[in-house]
């Protein structure tokens, strides 16, 4: 049974969970303004836009290395941007970054600012050691600062790992029998949205499976 926020109860025996997950956002001021007019979260979406262009790309992790890297295919020239005073990503991902000579690296460095008129036109940065700052002009800034999974509702529900993301089996089966999960809240997905079709569709055959066996024990069950 699913308990909806009207109060309704919804009975199945079978229910997919899909509730994606959010960008993180970083909270400055113009970042809002500029979502889509200069700020981005999708390299493969967006990163052919800026053919030729200068681009910033904020974080250090695994994506944000790697996804640096996939925009030099476009990009004149990426600089990565991050508070921290070296990179979390991967040794591989790091070594990618460091021997690619259109990438450079600027640390302990925070967003402050973006600014523009319609569109994004500078980036305020501010140096953590030194509190100077700087007014940058990429043509566009990539985010890659994290996703946050929208299960909060399942907590306790279901197993989630350490990041609050949708842990399930070979079959997409969550912890609880019967719930299965697809798409960027379940863990070790591509965070692509193919990629959630294409799990929804998986999960819809696995769905039809676990309906078949259940179809075929209820008599049984029944009976007793």
């Amino acid at each position: 049974m699913v308990r909806l926020s009207t109060g309704e109860d919804v009975r199945a025996y079978a229910l997919l969970v899909a509730p994606g997950s959010t960008y993180q956002r970083m909270g400055v001021p113009g970042e809002e303004n500029f979502i889509g007019a200069g700020v981005h979260f999708c390299a493969t979406c967006d990163g052919p836009f800026y053919r030729g262009q200068d681009v910033l790309v904020v974080g250090g992790g695994n994506s944000a290395t790697e996804e640096a890297v996939f925009l030099t295919k476009f990009a004149r020239h990426v600089t990565i941007v991050t508070r921290n005073s070296q990179l979390t990503a991967s040794e591989v991902a790091q070594e990618d970054v460091a021997a690619h000579p259109r990438i450079d690296i600027r640390y302990r460095t925070s967003v402050e600012e973006f600014r523009g008129t319609g569109k994004l036109e500078s980036v305020l940065v501010r140096n953590l050691d030194t509190a100077v700052t700087e007014e940058l002009h990429p043509a566009a800034v990539f985010l890659f600062i994290g996703l946050r999974p929208n299960t909060d509702f399942l907590r306790g529900l279901l197993t989630l790992n350490e990041a609050g993301f949708l842990v399930t089996g070979p079959t997409l089966e969550t912890s609880m029998p019967g719930v299965f999960a697809a798409g960027d809240a379940r863990a070790v997905s591509t965070k692509q949205l193919v990629s959630a079709a294409g799990e929804g569709a998986t999960a819809a055959l696995m769905i039809r499976e676990y309906l078949r066996a259940v179809s075929e024990a209820r008599p049984a069950a029944q009976t007793c």
